[in-house]
């Protein structure tokens, strides 16, 4: 359990955090890791009438769909790719091995 000096720390944090625009690379860096600890049942003490903690509830919902869109897209993307060299093997068409891996690590189906 935190203790009240760690919970004003980190809704500190998490407001200068906020405020830096979305391309700065201190969000690419702690947005994964805040969001792994909320998962975790870690969430942030914070209060439900503060208009500051309503941005950042929203910050980390905002940044959860993210993850679970791109989750998605991978998964279609290494299924599609699945897809291509099981109809050239059926096909009996052989592939390489380097490609094999270029197909599996192709992003974009």
């Amino acid at each position: 359990m935190r203790n009240r000096s760690d919970q004003l720390f980190l809704r500190e944090a998490l407001v200068d955090l906020a405020a830096l625009p979305d391309d700065a690379w201190e969000k690419s860096i702690a947005k994964p890791l805040l969001v792994h600890f909320r998962l975790g049942g870690q969430e942030p003490a914070i209060d439900e009438e503060d208009e500051v903690s309503a941005e950042i509830r929203a910050w980390f919902e905002d940044y959860e769909r993210k993850l679970r869109a791109e989750a998605r897209a991978e998964a279609r993307a290494e299924e599609a790719a699945r897809a291509v060299l099981t109809a050239l093997r059926v096909r009996g068409i052989a592939v390489p091995d380097a490609a094999r891996e270029r197909v599996l690590t192709e992003k974009n189906p």
